[in-house]
């Protein structure tokens, strides 16, 4: 376990490094200063830029302008941003945990969803559920999530007023953040009407987290399909079936629990392709997250802001993926002896 932890937190140094490289070098390729693009400051006068061109070494060379500029990340020092020129890493602490809270929603959503349709299609494998679940899959996966999002509003936000078109909580609640996670916030708050906010916020959750989730849910149904297909073929199961197990006690005591440890392994990948969507659907709803924000600092050309939002969404789906691959090893140890990290 010792060596595929080395391996694994190998493939993540590097990885991080190789991220803070295409970082640095984009102060190089945006247009403008490379000083001013690093801390964003764009109003700055010629005593401050001196300074800060003393801190990140600008008049050396490039190595090591790098190694002042990794010193600065690891301090939390990402510039402001061009725009407000508010801290990047105090605007990452207010979107990022938004983003989250609708990435996990969707992934729990394709999860519960896509996982039991893929393990009733192997059942049935090769007759008519199997082949439905399979035109339904192969469907979802086809749509884009900005259709979706808008045919999901104009169903049940407008032709059926169930649900609100955009937000994250009516106006009328007023909520302190203090984890960022909406529903969190309204939780540990003392306001009398907690519970009516709570009820609001999820209201506010459903067609967004819907809009993210179909993708990744079809995805879902091919995984959990194949692995059960994979499971029930093992010679384990046939030996089972010999001894006279019923197909439900062998399903359920055998099939599916071997089934999930196989898909517990993409779940990390899926994330990195939820936080993808939801930058997407987060434009669509107005959902205040870093999807959101980091799109309107690419229409306002805030380039500070974009590259701490390169590294802290790169990064945040780098550790999901790391832990993961730990998660799976540790509930199948063949997994440890895979070498190089190449899985």
């Amino acid at each position: 376990m010792m060596n595929f932890a080395l391996r694994r937190l190998n493939l993540l140094f590097f990885t991080l490094l190789m991220l803070t490289l295409v970082a640095f070098s984009l102060n190089y390729f945006f247009p403008g200063s490379p000083i001013v693009n690093i801390t964003g400051l764009v109003n700055a006068n010629e005593a401050q830029l001196a300074e800060y061109e003393q801190v990140y070494r600008m008049d050396q060379s490039v190595f090591f302008q790098y190694l002042a500029y990794l010193r600065e990340l690891f301090n939390g020092n990402l510039g402001v941003s061009m725009s407000t020129q508010n801290p990047i890493s105090s605007e990452l602490v207010t979107y990022l945990p938004a983003t989250i809270e609708l990435s996990l929603a969707a992934l729990f959503l394709a999860m519960l969803f896509g996982i039991p349709l893929g393990f009733i299609a192997a059942i049935f494998h090769n007759k008519l559920a199997d082949k439905s679940i399979l035109v339904l899959a192969m469907v979802g996966y086809s749509l884009p999530v900005f259709w979706l999002s808008l045919i999901l509003i104009l169903v049940f936000s407008i032709i059926l007023p169930w649900f609100p078109s955009s937000g994250q909580l009516n106006l009328l609640f007023e909520i302190e953040q203090v984890t960022g996670f909406k529903i969190i916030d309204i939780l540990i708050s003392d306001s009398p009407y907690r519970w009516q906010a709570f009820s609001d916020a999820l209201q506010h959750l459903v067609l967004p987290a819907i809009a993210v989730a179909v993708a990744p849910m079809t995805i879902f149904i091919r995984l959990s399909r194949t692995s059960m297909l994979e499971v029930l073929d093992s010679n384990y199961i046939k030996a089972a079936k010999a001894k006279g197990l019923s197909t439900t006690k062998i399903i359920y005591h055998h099939g599916i629990r071997n089934a999930l440890v196989k898909i517990i392994r993409d779940m990390g990948l899926q994330f990195a392709n939820l936080m993808t969507l939801a930058m997407i659907a987060e434009v669509i709803f107005d959902w205040q997250g870093a999807g959101s924000w980091l799109i309107d600092s690419i229409f306002q050309r805030d380039y500070t802001a974009i590259q701490g939002g390169l590294i802290a969404l790169a990064s945040f789906t780098f550790f999901i993926n790391i832990l993961a691959d730990f998660i799976y090893a540790g509930l199948n140890p063949v997994e440890r002896y895979t070498r190089h990290g190449t899985r």
